[in-house]
């Protein structure tokens, strides 16, 4: 039975968002050495700050706090890394990491299931995860970065971006865990309520019901600090 991709409002919204995204973020790191492409990001950082910092309106605790400062930690570090790489190295974020997020989606919406019926590999953190979507979209990830590296002959020197899909995964789970200690289901979901924050996260599809800049950012975030703790020892 065909998957009817009408029927998922959700997943329309998600790819009119990534190709809207992707043509922003293609634009701008293609302007003034990708200045525009860093001043983005930074912005999208800190509405996520802002966002994750809303929070504490729905609940308090001393694990939650540790966690919110960690998810900070990863927004100004990712921004430093973004901040400070070449700009032709951002195209392993944006295939890895991305590549991870689009990919994995589709691949759990269209067989999700089919293969292991009875078993979701992250049942109490995102029990929306499927096996087929995690593993498809790992190897999709790894995938298109060989190519990019394979193009630039460049498997010595930048080894660690293959890493991207497997953080953008870790990332998702941890903003996941976070989200559910905070009983929040998407991260834009108290900030809306607010006028000027309704019309800023349309730019990011971020209408209710659909998560904002921090579900955006949650597997870059975490990703580009991760690389940025390897680029330091290497």
């Amino acid at each position: 039975m065909c998957y009817n991709w009408d029927m998922d409002k959700n997943l329309r919204m998600r790819l009119i968002v990534g190709f809207g995204l992707f043509f922003v973020a293609l634009v701008a790191l293609y302007t003034f050495d990708a200045i525009p492409f860093k001043v983005i990001f930074g912005v999208f950082s800190f509405v996520a700050a802002i966002e994750l910092l809303s929070f504490f309106k729905r609940k308090h605790g001393i694990l939650n706090i540790v966690l919110a400062v960690m998810e900070m930690a990863f927004l100004v570090c990712g921004t430093i890394f973004v901040a400070k790489i070449d700009p032709s190295h951002f195209w392993y974020i944006i295939l890895g990491v991305c590549g991870y997020d689009i990919f994995a989606y589709a691949f759990g919406k269209i067989c999700g299931g089919k293969f292991f019926k009875k078993s979701r590999p992250f049942p109490y953190i995102s029990k929306n995860k499927t096996w087929e979507g995690t593993i498809l979209g790992l190897a999709s990830s790894i995938g298109m970065v060989v190519i990019m590296m394979a193009v630039r002959g460049a498997f010595a020197t930048e080894w660690m971006y293959l890493l991207c899909g497997l953080l953008a995964l870790m990332g998702d789970l941890f903003e996941s865990y976070l989200k559910r200690k905070f009983n929040v289901k998407d991260s834009n979901e108290i900030i809306i309520k607010n006028k000027f924050f309704e019309k800023v996260e349309l730019l990011v599809g971020g209408t209710e019901g659909h998560g904002g800049y921090l579900d955006r950012i949650d597997s870059t975030a975490f990703t580009t600090t991760v690389l940025l703790v390897i680029s330091l020892f290497i």
